[in-house]
């Protein structure tokens, strides 16, 4: 394919990023590569320390995606060698180190989330264990000559860290050493990531010079705040919205979102809105509600489709407007007259331990049959007639006996 104009390719690449180092040195690249109509080689290392992808990964992705409809080479790095040494990245404390088994496992998972959002045809997937599990001990101690401690230290995390004594590990200095020598390797023109990322895609921009290389342009982008509307999604604040996750509770989770957050979400998780976000503002100002529906639908028909959309919504005034239990409930039989309801709970998969069952019956968050339990030694006796079981807002489970002890 040819490429658009440059100033047409310049005009989707800046929307929506944080910064660009440097906008001249991305328009030369972008001159360059036109005349012999050569694509640029586009980075995105992604490490995979979960193996569930959220909205806020998509931010970066769809940037991805761009380069990519543009005509240029989209690579995406899945660092199984970077994640067992643990990204240090806007952490007050070492984050955990992965086993390789785990490393590669959840890369998998990545690599069949991302093809959601990239042309899997068209991406170029490398794993960086295939270079630096490679280097020897002489080779790391090459690398390193390259970069000083006081360096490191302007890193903001590190910076805090050091001023608080609280311990910073040696193996941390080595993780941007590791992902900038990625950009070595590959020897690509830009490189994207989160605005947390700043300080890695730097280091990787030196090391290219250092190793006479043309250095990189660095593309940040926006970090996505959660649906609390506070920190920035995370699975482990419980505030993402997966792209796993059902199209049913993408659509609750849209609409709980606080309304400052809608003209974002707009912006930056929907590639080709249906309509200009102007437009889309007065929505919002006139009617919060009907723009966070619409936006609803929206992001679950990128990640399932328009119908199971039409679906959600349904689903979502009958349980949450009406007060009604879903048409379409998943059920389970147990071969057991009754059952501690915690211990049904964790069988139910609703929650992950008793401890967790306990609490949330404390919280008077489970249901039988419309009725809100609040004892946590509560038996539940089991019929062929099937009793409904709410936990929370949004789990519905439908359970019944085998007829063996009817």
């Amino acid at each position: 394919m040819s490429f658009p104009p440059v100033k047409e390719q310049l005009d989707l690449i800046i929307s929506n990023t944080v910064e660009i180092i440097s906008e001249e040195e991305l328009e030369q690249k972008l001159r360059k590569s036109f005349e012999p109509q050569k694509p640029l080689k586009v980075k995105l290392g992604a490490d995979p320390s979960r193996p569930d992808l959220h909205l806020g990964h998509s931010v970066v992705l769809r940037k991805l995606r761009d380069f990519q409809d543009l005509g240029h080479e989209a690579i995406l790095i899945i660092g199984d060698f970077t994640a067992m040494i643990g990204d240090p990245s806007g952490k007050s404390k070492t984050r955990p180190q992965l086993s390789s088994k785990e490393a590669r496992q959840n890369g998998q998972t990545y690599l069949e989330q991302a093809s959601k959002i990239l042309d899997p045809d068209k991406t170029t997937i490398c794993y960086n264990s295939d270079w630096l599990g490679r280097m020897t001990f002489d080779d790391v101690i090459r690398l390193s000559s390259h970069y000083t401690v006081a360096r490191m230290l302007e890193r903001d995390d590190f910076e805090k860290r050091y001023t608080l004594r609280e311990p910073i590990s040696i193996h941390e200095f080595l993780y941007p050493l590791a992902q900038g020598m990625d950009s070595v390797h590959l020897r690509n023109d830009i490189e994207l990531g989160g605005t947390d990322q700043k300080f890695n895609l730097l280091v990787g921009r030196d090391l290219q010079r250092e190793y006479g290389i043309k250095p990189q342009v660095c593309i940040t982008m926006p970090l996505l705040v959660g649906t609390f509307g506070e920190e920035k999604m995370s699975k482990s604040l419980g505030n993402a919205i997966a792209f796993n996750d059902t199209p049913e509770d993408i659509y609750g989770k849209v609409l709980s979102i606080p309304d400052e957050l809608i003209e974002t979400y707009f912006t930056l998780l929907l590639p080709r809105p249906k309509q200009p976000v102007e437009l889309f503002r007065e929505i919002i100002n006139q009617n919060p509600r009907e723009a966070k529906r619409t936006l609803a639908k929206e992001i679950v028909s990128l990640y399932h489709t328009e119908e199971l959309a039409e679906k959600a919504e349904e689903h979502f005034d009958r349980v949450f407007v009406h007060k009604k239990a879903p048409q379409e409930i998943k059920e389970f039989t147990f071969a057991a007259p009754s059952l501690p309801l915690t211990e049904l709970l964790v069988g139910l998969g609703a929650t992950a331990s008793k401890s967790e069952a306990r609490r949330l019956i404390g919280q008077n968050a489970v249901q039988i049959d419309d009725r809100k339990i609040s004892d946590i030694n509560f038996e539940v006796l089991l019929t062929n007639q099937p009793k409904i079981i709410k936990v929370g807002k949004r789990k519905f489970f439908k359970v019944v006996i085998k007829n063996d002890f009817e």
